[in-house]
């Protein structure tokens, strides 16, 4: 697949991303990042909660994409990879901690 190519099929994914958090997080100011050429790290899809690393393509490698979020996430915002494969159901990463954390909080609300 030519460059040009991956990148619009990239730039496809992160679009769809920001609609379907828009879909989960009413209200919320979800956009995709601004990417840069300037070293500046930035997410692919800007959310209040999140630091979304998204990936799409034939065989994208979900734990570089885990990893590029954890180095690049300021504190506060949760590292996440979200990547689907070519014609697979997207799938989302994240650190057990972190997933524990979130289950915790969804408990006591669901609870109450």
């Amino acid at each position: 697949m030519s460059g040009a190519r991956s990148r619009r099929k990239g730039a496809a994914w992160e679009r769809e991303l920001v609609h379907r958090f828009r879909e989960a997080m009413p209200g919320a100011d979800v956009k995709r990042g601004f990417q840069t050429r300037s070293g500046e790290e930035a997410a692919d899809v800007e959310c209040p909660v999140f630091w979304v690393e998204a990936k799409r393509g034939k065989k994208p490698n979900m734990r570089a994409a885990l990893r590029q979020a954890i180095e690049a996430s300021p504190d506060g915002r949760l590292p996440i990879a979200v990547v689907r494969d070519d014609r697979a159901a997207p799938t989302v990463t994240l650190l057990l901690d972190d997933f524990l954390d979130l289950v915790g909080e969804w408990w006591e609300l669901r609870s109450r």
